[in-house]
Formats: structure tokens, C-alpha cells, sequence
């Protein structure tokens, strides 16, 4: 298992890709599914640092930790941060059926997220938000 902490900054998604997309071909991702999972590890970490941390004291740590693992030909990424206590699986679905103008903002990231993951778990522990993401590589 590989464990790396970032900053909840959005200048920090740009090495959180990084770590990802090296781990991604080190293990001999396909083309197709790590574009995939790159999406959806942007749409998490960004919801992780525009809210988790958005009424949050000063002296908080804002973290966003990833914890990636492979078992035979998947991906187990966990994201964690220390942020209000949110679960991202129960936001109600977007209708996809309305137009732009007639949808309301946000929640398609997350929706997006589980219609292109295999799994997506979450649970909070020991304080902190832990979102699962699985898929497979090849």
C-alpha cells in the first residue's frame, strides 16, 4: 500500500495526479480506465478542498490523504480528510434527463463518480471522512 498527504489546496491536485497516474502505469493500467479513475480522484480531492474544511477553525490540518492499493488487476484508492462529517452517497442522484438551465448545481461529479467506479464506499472513523473508490485496471 502506498499512503501520501496533500494539502487541501487545489494546487495541490496537480501532484496528487502526479502520484496517481505514475502508480496507474507502474501497474499497468489501461489507457481507458485510468482516465477513469484520474477523473474521478479530481472530482473527490476538489470536493475535498472547496468543503470539507469550508466552516472549519484556522488550526485545523487540511489534508487530503490518498491510500492506494492493488489486489490482482484492481485499484483500491481511499481518500480521506479530516473535514465536517459528509457522505457523498447520499446526495440524491442529479435528473439527467433535464436540461442544464433546469438542474440544480452540483452533485454531478459525485454522480459521475459512481456510475464509472466499480465501488465506491464511504465511512466515518476516528474523525474523519473516508470515501473508497475500486476499479479495475486492465
Amino acid at each position: 500500500m502506498r499512503e501520501v498527504t496533500f494539502p487541501a489546496t487545489d494546487e495541490a491536485l496537480q501532484d496528487a495526479n502526479e502520484f496517481m497516474e505514475s502508480a496507474l502505469e507502474e501497474a499497468g493500467c489501461t489507457m481507458k480506465n485510468q482516465m477513469k479513475i484520474m477523473v474521478a480522484l479530481e472530482e473527490l480531492f476538489v470536493n475535498v478542498v472547496h468543503y470539507a474544511y469550508e466552516d472549519a477553525d484556522d488550526d485545523v490540518d487540511r489534508y487530503v490523504k490518498l491510500s492506494l492499493d492493488f489486489d490482482d488487476d484492481e485499484m483500491i484508492l481511499t481518500i480521506t480528510d479530516s473535514g465536517k462529517p459528509f457522505n457523498p452517497l447520499k446526495k440524491k442522484d442529479p435528473d439527467i434527463n433535464l436540461s442544464a438551465e433546469e438542474r440544480k448545481i452540483g452533485g454531478l461529479g459525485i454522480y459521475m463518480v459512481k456510475q464509472t467506479m466499480d465501488e465506491v464506499d464511504y465511512d466515518y472513523n476516528d474523525g474523519c471522512n473516508n470515501v473508497t473508490i475500486k476499479h479495475k485496471i486492465k
